[in-house]
């Protein structure tokens, strides 16, 4: 007999009875085979794409994302195995339960055992509610553990699902979840998404969403879900077609949340943190000085990095003559200014360098006749030394993190780029050595990277002229050869005459090429979490990598740590985004009452309007107040009574973490949760909104239990009195 995949707890004996199961168990069965049966198949077609050739780079590029959608695939099912079943649906028209998969499954003959839980048919899975059961009798649930379901949950939304075989709780299967003990990762929590967050997941992709809610209202969730339904949903936003970027606040955010993409079937999607996107980011400086970060905000500063590149484009204004062996040549302002206006537009400025001068070269080539031998005129041209002093005093190569050191180390050069600051505000950001980058510098290094191009693009482009020279060498002393030979001066031979047929003798493929960096864009769809710490000037950097204007936008209002007054529309409005749609979540499915109790006075005695969400769950455990020379005891009693689970100490710089203990600063630990968390010292944060934010966010990172360490001294303050 096949043992049962149902391995429920004592307590939960009456679960177990056939009349509720025996469904299930034929299902799984069946889900079993398919799975091993379509591994199978996906291992031979993934064999078969890898000895796959290609004639050229598309077919290249086809075999190596048709294998890495094989292998994806192949992983998720071999993670997963059964626990790819996520629940059903008993239709109340009496049809069979429809049940729910992370993929679409089929038997051997076609009948479908999984529905994606991405597809219009399960939509009721997640959406139905009893004022709403959208054609639904009753849903199930399943809590699985190491392929065993350890749980299941039946919701009715009919009389007659009473009749159908459903198993009640007092608690239900989402409730139990969330008071399951906290991993150093974000946990799956497909299953159990509500009905307001998934209208939000399914929302269209057209223009910026914003996901606006407070703590534990599953803001990062919803997002997530989100990206790997719109990827399936849309087609317009494929890996294909630029893909999706998940954009993060930092470091342990990217960490906690790897698991949740791959867990859902999309293993293609970048993750990264805004200082990843520019080469400087990964070792920049907080900026310390508030003026600084204050001007360094702005969008409208950023212009100052294209006002400064714009300046090393402009065509010389004298006339200028060369002398070769074949006669006398000469370029003027008008020609000067031609060769500058034949840049493709986009072009950034050390790749279009090439291009210019490549143009300033045909414009001298157009005056000789035409039995001047080309490639000999152009090297002559080319080596000319006042003509190429000349080209590279009005075209240089331009370093990007030069041109921005240069605008924060000389002050008339800023003066010049960004003539609307006054003198204080040019002295404030003015300092000693250009290149002592912050993160407030990220927005300009990323402007300046984007129209001025790799620093390498001249050298490369250098070689590959060097390259297409040499080819074009080859080329015509194969085609004099050719012409010489034949007789008749007839016939296809008499075609290499034609220049672009014989161009087609030099391959492209094979010149010197500039590799694009790897965060650069265009994305199709950008996904922000934290958004709303951004500045206007960061803004910049994540628009110019979706020009489709295509984002999620996650953020609460209430945890901006440098005040957010305006609503998103106006926030939003002011960096370009227009037509915005805001969806609220109100719901804290995370932190226990108890917690929020204590949390809320910290954040409205700065933000009376602030949106605190409703807690739904109590843990029983009430907020202590303790010396912080208890730390090290909080901790160990913990650890000897939790087998599993984190714990995070935020505030202590004195405390170097222990096995499933983090230490964090406030802000590291937005976005994170753990089952204890140890606030130490609130009362020194600050005051003000920075001073708020930090002791509300802390707080609430905490799931199951809070414990506010004070010095020696200080009492116990209430989150209120704290502020």
């Amino acid at each position: 007999m096949t043992a049962s995949v149902f391995d429920l707890p004592e307590r939960l004996a009456a679960k177990a009875d056939p009349a509720l199961i025996a469904d299930d168990e034929r299902r799984f069965r069946a889900v079993a085979a398919a799975v091993e049966r379509q591994l199978a198949e996906l291992e031979a077609r993934l064999d078969e794409a890898r000895l796959r050739g290609g004639d050229n780079n598309q077919e290249v590029l086809e075999r190596d994302l048709a294998v890495h959608e094989l292998a994806g695939r192949i992983r998720m099912l071999r993670r997963f195995g059964l626990d790819v079943c996520l629940g059903r649906m008993v239709p109340a028209d009496g049809e069979e339960p429809i049940y729910i998969g992370r993929v679409t499954l089929a038997d051997d003959d076609g009948t479908r055992l999984l529905v994606d839980w991405r597809a219009p048919a399960a939509e009721p899975f997640f959406a139905a509610t009893h004022a709403n059961p959208m054609g639904l009798a009753s849903r199930r649930r399943y809590r699985w553990s190491r392929g065993h379901v350890t749980d299941y949950w039946d919701e009715v939304f009919t009389d007659e699902g009473l009749e159908r075989n459903a198993a009640l709780d007092d608690q239900s299967a989402f409730i139990a979840t969330l008071g399951a003990s906290r991993s150093p990762r974000m946990r799956d929590v497909l299953a159990t998404i509500q009905a307001d967050q998934d209208a939000i997941i399914r929302a269209s992709s057209r223009g910026p969403l914003v996901v606006d809610g407070g703590p534990g209202t599953g803001k990062t969730v919803v997002a997530l879900h989100r990206t790997a339904y719109l990827l399936y949903a849309d087609p317009r936003l494929g890996h294909r077609r630029g893909g999706v970027l998940v954009v993060g606040p930092h470091e342990p955010y990217l960490a906690y949340v790897a698991d949740v993409l791959p867990s859902l079937g999309e293993e293609g999607v970048q993750t990264c943190t805004l200082r990843d996107l520019v080469p400087e980011g990964r070792d920049a400086a907080v900026e310390a000085d508030p003026e600084v970060a204050r001007l360094k905000a702005s969008a409208h500063l950023v212009d100052a990095v294209e006002n400064a590149v714009r300046a090393y484009e402009r065509p010389p204004q004298d006339e200028l003559t060369i002398e070769t062996p074949w006669g006398v040549a000469w370029i003027g302002p008008g020609e000067w200014a031609e060769a500058f206006a034949a840049v493709e537009p986009g072009t950034t400025h050390n790749e279009a360098r090439a291009a210019v001068w490549e143009s300033v070269l045909a414009i001298l080539v157009d005056q000789f006749d035409a039995d001047v031998p080309p490639h000999l005129l152009r090297r002559a041209l080319a080596q000319h030394p006042q003509l190429a002093r000349t080209f590279t005093r009005a075209w240089p190569v331009l370093d990007p993190a030069g041109v921005v050191a240069d605008l924060w180390s000389v002050p008339a050069y800023l003066r010049l780029n960004a003539p609307w600051l006054d003198e204080a505000e040019v002295r404030a950001l003015t300092r000693e050595d250009g290149r002592a980058w912050t993160t407030a510098d990220l927005p300009y290094l990323d402007a300046a990277r984007h129209l001025i191009g790799d620093p390498d693009a001249a050298r490369v482009a250098r070689r590959r002229a060097v390259a297409l020279e040499a080819e074009r060498a080859v080329r015509e002393r194969v085609v004099e050869e050719l012409l010489a030979g034949d007789d008749d001066m007839e016939g296809e031979v008499q075609a290499l005459r034609q220049q672009p047929f014989a161009d087609r003798l030099i391959d492209e493929a094979a010149l010197p090429t500039l590799a694009p960096h790897e965060l650069a864009g265009p994305y199709a769809h950008l996904v922000v979490d934290e958004a709303q710490e951004l500045t206007d000037a960061e803004w910049t950097m994540l628009l110019r990598r979706t020009p489709s204007r295509s984002l999620t936008i996650v953020g609460d209002r209430a945890q901006a740590r440098h005040g957010f007054p305006e609503s998103w529309e106006e926030r939003l409005a002011r960096v370009g985004l227009s037509e915005v749609r805001v969806e609220t979540l109100t719901v804290n499915y995370r932190t226990p009452e108890e917690v929020m109790a204590e949390a809320e006075p910290a954040i409205r005695a700065a933000l009376p309007d602030a949106n605190v969400p409703v807690a739904i769950r109590s843990s029983g455990i009430p907020v202590r107040h303790l010396p912080r020379s208890e730390r090290d005891a909080v901790l160990e009693e913990w650890l000897a009574g939790h087998a599993e689970g984190t714990a995070c100490v935020i505030g202590d710089e004195d405390f170097a973490g222990l096995p499933r203990v983090r230490s964090l600063t406030p802000e590291l630990a937005k976005g994170l949760e753990f089952d204890l968390v140890l606030v130490v010292d609130p009362e020194s944060w600050g005051e003000g909104v920075e001073g708020a934010v930090d002791r509300y966010v802390a707080m609430t990172r905490a799931t199951q239990q809070l414990v506010v360490l004070h010095s020696e001294g200080a009492g116990a303050p209430s989150a209120a009195e704290a502020v």
